[in-house]
């Protein structure tokens, strides 16, 4: 059996960071893309917290979205968190290579890092950066579903039929995404690259 590809496409939020001495609840949603049969299957989650930091959610969108992959993936992930894509790619192989530790002082979330080892041991994870607020689709979708579990302190509880359809839909109604091609397979959209 082939291993499957997948694509997860995460954001994280949180609300009220400007306030110092008060709750800021979090959010962290993901949409997952596989290519079946000419199409694309997509899927949503998303998690939230009462009291977190962006950094923590967006650890946290990617601990969720490889948690609820039942089996080994190769998973393009695509996020506009430098922290969680630098952190994946550079940072924690050193980090691991130290024993968990670094010169400039303690790792900030480490646990949560731990956690996200461990899942990534299943998986050839290939993180890609974007800029977020830039007007790529699927990130900015991502961003709603992190922004709304923050507002409403929800969760998803796992995998769910994805709204992105419905939702591009209505911003094309505004006149947006006009020119985007949701229906493109992989090697078009993603430029057959591989992502790093």
């Amino acid at each position: 059996m082939s291993t499957a590809v997948v694509y997860i496409h995460a954001d994280e939020s949180c609300l009220g960071n400007q306030f110092q001495k008060r709750a800021n609840p979090g959010g962290a949603g993901g949409l997952v893309e596989v290519w079946k049969d000419g199409a694309w299957e997509r899927r949503d989650y998303w998690i939230s917290e009462p009291d977190t930091t962006n950094n923590r959610m967006a650890l946290g969108s990617a601990i969720e979205g490889l948690r609820v992959l039942r089996r080994p993936c190769i998973v393009h992930f695509v996020s506009d968190s430098q922290y969680l894509v630098k952190g994946i790619s550079e940072w924690m192989p050193n980090w691991k290579r130290a024993g968990w530790k670094r010169k400039s002082g303690k790792i900030e979330n480490l646990q949560l890092w731990k956690r996200l080892d461990t899942l990534l041991q299943r998986h050839d994870m290939r993180p890609l950066w974007v800029k977020g607020h830039a007007g790529h689709p699927e990130n900015e979708y991502a961003n709603e579903l992190a922004t709304t579990a923050a507002k409403d302190r929800s969760n998803s509880g796992g995998l769910i039929d994805s709204g992105f359809q419905e939702w591009l839909d209505a911003l094309r109604e505004k006149g947006k995404y006009l020119d985007y091609m949701e229906f493109q397979a992989p090697k078009d959209r993603f430029g057959g690259k591989k992502k790093k």
